[in-house]
């Protein structure tokens, strides 16, 4: 399991808005490796993954977005049926509470890989 950033950034729900977020981080050479983005009337949010959270930093600065940083927990599992059941069940039965998670494989990869935020004063320990 491995440490990373996720990026919540709160975002009027008007069509372009996610363009202009990928659009920032793409011109900054920044690497979007999940998203995850949801709406509520009209606002709501994109849950972004970096591959270089220091750069993101200062690309969002730049452009004036607001974003939470929140520490995320990266894990790649088997890219088969249960494997995710089977990881959130460990997590489960040590008593973590996801505040959020967000999962991708490609079709016919060998690996998934899952990205969820626990609690601040909840401790993970490898599923």
């Amino acid at each position: 399991m491995a440490k990373t950033k996720q990026f919540t950034i709160t975002i009027e729900n008007r069509p372009g808005t996610v363009a202009e977020i990928a659009r920032t981080l793409g011109n900054a050479k920044v690497n979007i490796l999940a998203l995850l983005g949801t709406a509520q009337g009209t606002t709501g949010t994109v849950e972004l993954v970096v591959e270089d959270a220091r750069r993101a930093k200062k690309a969002l600065d730049e452009a004036r977005l607001t974003y939470k940083e929140t520490t995320a927990e990266e894990y790649e599992l088997p890219n088969k049926p249960g494997a995710l059941a089977a990881c959130l069940d460990k997590l489960a039965a040590k008593g973590v509470n996801l505040n959020s998670i967000c999962a991708t494989a490609s079709k016919g990869g060998r690996k998934a890989v899952v990205v969820y935020t626990v609690a601040v004063e909840e401790k993970v320990v490898a599923a």
